[in-house]
Protein backbone atom coordinates (compact mmCIF):
# COMPACT_ATOMS: atom_id res chain seq x y z
CA UNK A 1 0.00 0.00 0.00
CA UNK A 2 1.00 3.60 -0.48
CA UNK A 3 -0.38 7.03 0.32
CA UNK A 4 -0.39 8.47 -3.17
CA UNK A 5 -3.45 9.86 -4.90
CA UNK A 6 -3.95 6.60 -6.71
CA UNK A 7 -5.80 3.67 -5.24
CA UNK A 8 -4.26 2.55 -1.96
CA UNK A 9 -5.85 -0.88 -2.30
CA UNK A 10 -4.46 -3.07 -5.07
CA UNK A 11 -6.27 -6.30 -4.17
CA UNK A 12 -9.69 -7.12 -2.76
CA UNK A 13 -10.86 -10.10 -0.76
CA UNK A 14 -14.16 -11.68 -1.84
CA UNK A 15 -15.67 -13.31 1.25
CA UNK A 16 -18.25 -15.21 -0.79
CA UNK A 17 -20.10 -17.60 1.50
CA UNK A 18 -18.04 -17.84 4.71
CA UNK A 19 -18.05 -21.13 6.58
CA UNK A 20 -15.98 -24.18 7.58
CA UNK A 21 -13.94 -26.07 4.98
CA UNK A 22 -16.55 -28.83 4.77
CA UNK A 23 -19.15 -26.26 3.74
CA UNK A 24 -16.75 -24.70 1.22
CA UNK A 25 -16.14 -28.13 -0.34
CA UNK A 26 -19.88 -28.79 -0.53
CA UNK A 27 -20.53 -25.40 -2.17
CA UNK A 28 -17.67 -26.03 -4.61
CA UNK A 29 -19.23 -29.35 -5.67
CA UNK A 30 -22.70 -27.79 -5.93
CA UNK A 31 -21.71 -24.79 -8.05
CA UNK A 32 -19.28 -26.86 -10.13
CA UNK A 33 -22.16 -29.18 -11.02
CA UNK A 34 -24.41 -26.22 -11.82
CA UNK A 35 -21.70 -24.66 -14.00
CA UNK A 36 -21.00 -27.87 -15.91
CA UNK A 37 -24.72 -28.53 -16.51
CA UNK A 38 -25.30 -24.93 -17.62
CA UNK A 39 -22.33 -24.96 -19.99
CA UNK A 40 -23.12 -28.38 -21.47
CA UNK A 41 -26.87 -27.70 -21.69
CA UNK A 42 -26.50 -24.37 -23.45
CA UNK A 43 -23.57 -25.66 -25.52
CA UNK A 44 -25.68 -28.57 -26.78
CA UNK A 45 -28.41 -26.14 -27.81
CA UNK A 46 -25.86 -24.09 -29.79
CA UNK A 47 -24.67 -27.24 -31.59
CA UNK A 48 -28.24 -28.33 -32.33
CA UNK A 49 -29.12 -24.95 -33.85
CA UNK A 50 -25.97 -24.90 -35.98
CA UNK A 51 -26.16 -28.50 -37.20
CA UNK A 52 -29.90 -28.93 -37.84
CA UNK A 53 -31.07 -26.98 -40.91
CA UNK A 54 -34.68 -27.14 -39.68
CA UNK A 55 -33.64 -24.82 -36.84
CA UNK A 56 -32.15 -22.15 -39.12
CA UNK A 57 -35.09 -19.84 -38.41
CA UNK A 58 -35.12 -16.54 -36.46
CA UNK A 59 -36.67 -18.10 -33.32
CA UNK A 60 -33.96 -20.76 -33.02
CA UNK A 61 -31.18 -18.43 -34.16
CA UNK A 62 -32.16 -16.24 -31.20
CA UNK A 63 -32.24 -19.24 -28.87
CA UNK A 64 -28.80 -20.36 -30.01
CA UNK A 65 -27.30 -16.93 -29.48
CA UNK A 66 -29.12 -16.60 -26.16
CA UNK A 67 -27.59 -19.92 -25.05
CA UNK A 68 -24.12 -18.59 -25.94
CA UNK A 69 -24.86 -15.44 -23.95
CA UNK A 70 -25.87 -17.53 -20.93
CA UNK A 71 -22.55 -19.40 -21.02
CA UNK A 72 -20.69 -16.09 -21.09
CA UNK A 73 -22.86 -14.65 -18.32
CA UNK A 74 -22.39 -17.48 -15.83
CA UNK A 75 -18.67 -17.63 -16.72
CA UNK A 76 -18.22 -14.03 -15.58
CA UNK A 77 -18.75 -15.04 -11.93
CA UNK A 78 -18.82 -18.78 -11.22
CA UNK A 79 -15.25 -19.82 -12.22
CA UNK A 80 -13.77 -17.20 -9.88
CA UNK A 81 -16.27 -18.27 -7.19
CA UNK A 82 -15.12 -21.89 -7.55
CA UNK A 83 -11.48 -20.86 -7.14
CA UNK A 84 -12.34 -18.90 -3.98
CA UNK A 85 -14.14 -21.87 -2.42
CA UNK A 86 -10.80 -23.72 -2.40
CA UNK A 87 -8.61 -20.68 -1.72
CA UNK A 88 -7.43 -19.46 1.65
CA UNK A 89 -6.79 -15.87 0.57
CA UNK A 90 -9.87 -15.42 -1.71
CA UNK A 91 -8.13 -12.41 -3.23
CA UNK A 92 -8.76 -10.69 -6.55
CA UNK A 93 -6.70 -7.86 -8.05
CA UNK A 94 -8.37 -4.48 -8.42
CA UNK A 95 -8.05 -4.66 -12.22
CA UNK A 96 -9.68 -8.11 -12.31
CA UNK A 97 -12.39 -6.84 -9.97
CA UNK A 98 -13.27 -3.88 -12.20
CA UNK A 99 -13.19 -6.09 -15.30
CA UNK A 100 -15.53 -8.58 -13.63
CA UNK A 101 -17.91 -5.74 -12.77
CA UNK A 102 -17.84 -4.48 -16.35
CA UNK A 103 -18.38 -7.87 -18.01
CA UNK A 104 -21.02 -8.94 -15.47
CA UNK A 105 -23.11 -5.78 -15.88
CA UNK A 106 -22.60 -5.69 -19.67
CA UNK A 107 -23.63 -9.32 -20.16
CA UNK A 108 -26.62 -8.87 -17.84
CA UNK A 109 -27.71 -5.81 -19.82
CA UNK A 110 -27.26 -7.72 -23.09
CA UNK A 111 -29.57 -10.40 -21.66
CA UNK A 112 -32.32 -7.84 -20.97
CA UNK A 113 -32.06 -6.66 -24.59
CA UNK A 114 -32.12 -10.27 -25.83
CA UNK A 115 -35.29 -10.97 -23.85
CA UNK A 116 -36.82 -7.94 -25.59
CA UNK A 117 -36.09 -9.13 -29.12
CA UNK A 118 -37.21 -12.66 -28.23
CA UNK A 119 -40.53 -11.19 -27.02
CA UNK A 120 -40.71 -9.15 -30.24
CA UNK A 121 -40.08 -12.28 -32.31
CA UNK A 122 -42.92 -14.19 -30.58
CA UNK A 123 -45.21 -11.15 -30.85
CA UNK A 124 -44.68 -10.96 -34.61
CA UNK A 125 -45.08 -14.72 -35.06
CA UNK A 126 -48.42 -14.84 -33.19
CA UNK A 127 -49.96 -11.42 -33.87
CA UNK A 128 -48.73 -10.90 -37.46
CA UNK A 129 -48.10 -14.40 -38.86
CA UNK A 130 -48.52 -13.35 -42.50
CA UNK A 131 -45.95 -10.54 -42.24
CA UNK A 132 -43.57 -12.47 -39.96
CA UNK A 133 -41.45 -14.09 -42.73
CA UNK A 134 -40.90 -10.77 -44.51
CA UNK A 135 -40.14 -8.76 -41.34
CA UNK A 136 -38.12 -11.20 -39.23
CA UNK A 137 -35.66 -12.34 -41.88
CA UNK A 138 -32.39 -14.03 -40.82
CA UNK A 139 -30.50 -10.86 -41.84
CA UNK A 140 -32.73 -8.63 -39.69
CA UNK A 141 -32.45 -11.16 -36.86
CA UNK A 142 -28.64 -10.98 -36.92
CA UNK A 143 -28.79 -7.17 -37.00
CA UNK A 144 -30.93 -7.21 -33.83
CA UNK A 145 -28.53 -9.67 -32.18
CA UNK A 146 -25.53 -7.48 -33.05
CA UNK A 147 -27.26 -4.39 -31.63
CA UNK A 148 -27.96 -6.25 -28.39
CA UNK A 149 -24.27 -7.06 -27.92
CA UNK A 150 -23.05 -3.58 -28.93
CA UNK A 151 -25.47 -1.62 -26.75
CA UNK A 152 -25.11 -4.15 -23.93
CA UNK A 153 -21.36 -3.50 -23.71
CA UNK A 154 -21.68 0.25 -24.24
CA UNK A 155 -24.34 0.79 -21.56
CA UNK A 156 -22.09 0.54 -18.49
CA UNK A 157 -18.74 1.51 -19.99
CA UNK A 158 -18.90 4.97 -18.35
CA UNK A 159 -19.81 3.53 -14.94
CA UNK A 160 -16.99 0.99 -15.15
CA UNK A 161 -14.43 3.70 -15.96
CA UNK A 162 -15.75 5.95 -13.16
CA UNK A 163 -15.55 3.09 -10.68
CA UNK A 164 -11.97 2.24 -11.68
CA UNK A 165 -10.92 5.89 -11.09
CA UNK A 166 -12.04 5.88 -7.44
CA UNK A 167 -9.56 5.57 -4.58
CA UNK A 168 -10.02 2.68 -2.16
CA UNK A 169 -8.45 2.70 1.26
CA UNK A 170 -8.85 1.04 4.62
CA UNK A 171 -10.58 -2.34 4.43
CA UNK A 172 -10.31 -4.32 1.22
CA UNK A 173 -12.86 -6.98 2.19
CA UNK A 174 -15.91 -7.34 -0.09
CA UNK A 175 -18.70 -9.28 1.59
CA UNK A 176 -19.95 -10.75 -1.67
CA UNK A 177 -18.98 -13.51 -4.12
CA UNK A 178 -18.38 -10.98 -6.94
CA UNK A 179 -17.45 -7.36 -7.54
CA UNK A 180 -20.61 -5.24 -7.67
CA UNK A 181 -21.38 -1.54 -7.29
CA UNK A 182 -22.72 -1.48 -3.71
CA UNK A 183 -19.87 -3.38 -1.98
CA UNK A 184 -17.23 -1.49 -3.98
CA UNK A 185 -18.74 1.92 -3.21
CA UNK A 186 -18.72 0.99 0.48
CA UNK A 187 -14.90 0.66 0.32
CA UNK A 188 -14.31 3.97 -1.48
CA UNK A 189 -12.19 6.51 0.42
CA UNK A 190 -14.71 9.28 -0.32
CA UNK A 191 -18.37 9.37 -1.40
CA UNK A 192 -18.95 9.38 -5.14
CA UNK A 193 -22.60 10.41 -5.57
CA UNK A 194 -22.25 11.16 -9.31
CA UNK A 195 -20.99 7.65 -10.00
CA UNK A 196 -23.83 6.11 -7.99
CA UNK A 197 -26.50 8.33 -9.53
CA UNK A 198 -25.39 7.54 -13.09
CA UNK A 199 -25.21 3.81 -12.39
CA UNK A 200 -28.55 3.43 -10.60
CA UNK A 201 -30.42 5.82 -12.90
CA UNK A 202 -29.17 3.93 -15.95
CA UNK A 203 -29.96 0.57 -14.30
CA UNK A 204 -33.49 1.68 -13.42
CA UNK A 205 -34.18 2.99 -16.92
CA UNK A 206 -32.87 -0.13 -18.66
CA UNK A 207 -34.67 -2.58 -16.37
CA UNK A 208 -38.00 -0.74 -16.24
CA UNK A 209 -38.28 0.09 -19.96
CA UNK A 210 -37.19 -3.37 -21.15
CA UNK A 211 -39.56 -5.03 -18.69
CA UNK A 212 -42.47 -2.81 -19.77
CA UNK A 213 -41.73 -3.61 -23.41
CA UNK A 214 -41.66 -7.36 -22.75
CA UNK A 215 -44.88 -7.29 -20.70
CA UNK A 216 -46.56 -5.15 -23.35
CA UNK A 217 -45.53 -7.58 -26.10
CA UNK A 218 -46.87 -10.56 -24.18
CA UNK A 219 -50.09 -8.72 -23.36
CA UNK A 220 -50.83 -8.24 -27.06
CA UNK A 221 -49.68 -11.79 -27.70
CA UNK A 222 -52.02 -13.26 -25.09
CA UNK A 223 -54.94 -11.22 -26.41
CA UNK A 224 -54.27 -12.68 -29.86
CA UNK A 225 -53.98 -16.21 -28.42
CA UNK A 226 -57.38 -15.90 -26.72
CA UNK A 227 -58.90 -15.35 -30.17
CA UNK A 228 -57.48 -18.62 -31.51
CA UNK A 229 -60.41 -21.03 -32.06
CA UNK A 230 -58.36 -24.20 -31.54
CA UNK A 231 -58.05 -25.34 -27.92
CA UNK A 232 -54.82 -27.19 -28.72
CA UNK A 233 -53.41 -24.05 -30.36
CA UNK A 234 -54.26 -21.93 -27.34
CA UNK A 235 -52.74 -24.49 -24.98
CA UNK A 236 -49.50 -24.62 -26.97
CA UNK A 237 -49.24 -20.82 -27.11
CA UNK A 238 -50.00 -20.45 -23.41
CA UNK A 239 -47.36 -23.07 -22.60
CA UNK A 240 -44.74 -21.20 -24.62
CA UNK A 241 -45.68 -17.82 -23.14
CA UNK A 242 -45.71 -19.26 -19.63
CA UNK A 243 -42.19 -20.63 -20.05
CA UNK A 244 -40.87 -17.31 -21.36
CA UNK A 245 -42.63 -15.27 -18.67
CA UNK A 246 -41.24 -17.58 -15.95
CA UNK A 247 -37.69 -16.64 -16.94
CA UNK A 248 -38.64 -12.96 -17.32
CA UNK A 249 -40.16 -12.87 -13.82
CA UNK A 250 -37.22 -14.73 -12.27
CA UNK A 251 -34.59 -12.58 -13.99
CA UNK A 252 -36.26 -9.17 -13.74
CA UNK A 253 -37.67 -9.76 -10.25
CA UNK A 254 -34.18 -10.13 -8.81
CA UNK A 255 -32.86 -7.23 -10.92
CA UNK A 256 -35.61 -4.91 -9.68
CA UNK A 257 -34.87 -5.85 -6.08
CA UNK A 258 -31.12 -5.33 -6.54
CA UNK A 259 -30.77 -2.26 -8.75
CA UNK A 260 -34.06 -0.35 -8.69
CA UNK A 261 -35.16 -0.58 -5.06
CA UNK A 262 -32.71 0.68 -2.37
CA UNK A 263 -30.44 -2.19 -1.29
CA UNK A 264 -28.09 -0.48 1.13
CA UNK A 265 -30.16 -1.56 4.14
CA UNK A 266 -30.79 -5.11 2.88
CA UNK A 267 -28.91 -7.94 4.63
CA UNK A 268 -25.77 -8.92 2.73
CA UNK A 269 -26.93 -12.54 2.57
CA UNK A 270 -30.13 -11.44 0.84
CA UNK A 271 -28.15 -9.46 -1.76
CA UNK A 272 -26.03 -12.55 -2.48
CA UNK A 273 -29.13 -14.73 -2.90
CA UNK A 274 -30.80 -12.23 -5.23
CA UNK A 275 -27.62 -12.02 -7.32
CA UNK A 276 -27.51 -15.81 -7.54
CA UNK A 277 -31.09 -15.83 -8.86
CA UNK A 278 -30.36 -13.82 -12.01
CA UNK A 279 -26.68 -14.62 -12.53
CA UNK A 280 -26.60 -18.40 -11.88
CA UNK A 281 -30.09 -19.85 -11.54
CA UNK A 282 -31.52 -18.26 -14.71
CA UNK A 283 -28.72 -19.53 -17.02
CA UNK A 284 -29.04 -22.93 -15.30
CA UNK A 285 -32.79 -23.18 -15.99
CA UNK A 286 -32.84 -21.68 -19.48
CA UNK A 287 -31.97 -24.91 -21.36
CA UNK A 288 -34.98 -26.54 -19.72
CA UNK A 289 -37.43 -23.66 -19.89
CA UNK A 290 -36.66 -22.23 -23.32
CA UNK A 291 -35.56 -25.15 -25.42
CA UNK A 292 -35.78 -28.65 -24.00
CA UNK A 293 -39.59 -28.42 -23.76
CA UNK A 294 -39.76 -27.64 -27.48
CA UNK A 295 -40.48 -30.67 -29.71
CA UNK A 296 -38.34 -29.46 -32.62
CA UNK A 297 -35.45 -28.71 -30.29
CA UNK A 298 -35.81 -32.12 -28.62
CA UNK A 299 -35.64 -33.82 -32.01
CA UNK A 300 -32.55 -31.81 -32.96
CA UNK A 301 -30.86 -32.60 -29.64
CA UNK A 302 -31.55 -36.31 -30.07
CA UNK A 303 -29.96 -36.10 -33.53
CA UNK A 304 -26.89 -34.28 -32.18
CA UNK A 305 -26.52 -36.66 -29.24
CA UNK A 306 -27.28 -39.71 -31.47
CA UNK A 307 -30.19 -40.76 -29.24
CA UNK A 308 -32.67 -43.06 -31.01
Amino acid sequence: MNNSKTSTVTTFVLLGFPGPQEMQSFLFSLFFGVYVFTTLGNGTIICAVRLDRRLHTPMYILLGNFAFLEICYISSTVPNMLVNFLSETKSISSVSCFLQFYFFTSLGTTETYFLCIMAYDRYLAVCHPLHYPTIMTPRFCYILISLCWVFGFLSYSVSAVQLSQLSFCGSNIIDHFMCDMDPLMALSCAPAPITEIIFYTLSSLIIIFTLLYILGSYTFLLIAVLKVPSVAGRRKAFSTCGSHLTVVCLFFGALLAMYVSPTADNPTAMQKIMTLFYSVLTPFLNPLIYSLRNKEMKAALKKVLRIE
